[in-house]
């Protein structure tokens, strides 16, 4: 893919950072390989990555965790 689909923009080759929920859990990949828009930063993922990601989500053990904070919005907010 040379040219983003939402924007036209020009798009590369780059390793970044993907966040994948799984049910209840929030897995992060590191150095994923990806096409990523330069002008509005949509992101896109091969095939192949895909099925590594939906390979490993449930066989690979992480190689570390991180903690991650929720917050709800409060529904009161917006009345």
């Amino acid at each position: 893919m040379k040219v983003c689909y939402y924007c036209g923009g020009t798009v590369e080759k780059k390793r970044i950072r993907h966040i994948h929920e799984w049910g209840e859990q929030i897995i992060i990949f590191e150095n994923l390989p990806a096409e990523v828009c330069t002008q509005c930063g949509e992101k896109y993922l091969s095939p192949e990555t895909i099925e590594y990601i939906d390979r490993v989500t449930s066989t690979k053990k992480p190689e570390k965790y991180a903690r991650v904070p929720v917050i709800s919005f409060p529904e009161k907010v917006l009345t």
